[in-house]
């Protein structure tokens, strides 16, 4: 068992990817840091085609990964709380996700799952939330989005 007294957390990555969770979970990472002054990095990774080099110019998508980390800021600000934004431009989300955790010896990486369902109404997870989950050199927090009943 856990020292209650004991953070949560000291260094937390979000992971953001521009959808309706990336409000959710920096709120809640705020909200946990607040109390022992964490230090929150939420990261946007821009995927790069393979048939492009790593280093090209993505300034097409730029004004929206721009937007994706502003939001960011603007809902940790809502709650008094300052989140560093971070851009990274990689080949595979997942693993640029792990590296950034790894690289700033995060002890926690929060992501967002939507609720999406593939043909034959199965939940679909995607490749990213799985790579993490196997390959996090810390603790990850999956927050799924709640099921929102279609509207008939």
């Amino acid at each position: 068992m856990s020292n209650p007294e004991q953070p949560p957390f000291r260094r937390a990555v979000i992971a953001l990817n521009g959808g309706p969770a990336d409000e959710r979970i920096v709120r809640l990472a705020a909200e946990l840091a607040r109390p022992s002054r964490a230090e929150l990095v939420a990261v946007h990774v821009v995927e790069i085609d393979w048939t492009l080099p790593l280093d090209a110019d993505v300034a097409g998508r730029s004004d929206e990964a721009q937007r994706v980390l502003d939001e960011a800021e603007a809902v940790a600000e809502q709650v008094h709380y300052k989140i560093e934004p971070v851009l990274l431009q990689a080949r595979d989300v997942a693993a640029a996700l792990v590296d950034e955790a790894s690289e700033r010896r995060a002890d926690l990486l929060l992501i967002g799952l939507s609720y999406k369902t593939r043909f034959g109404g199965d939940f679909a997870i995607g490749r990213t939330v799985p790579y993490v989950l196997k390959n996090a050199p810390c603790a990850v927090w999956v927050v799924r989005e709640p099921i929102v009943e279609e509207q008939q």
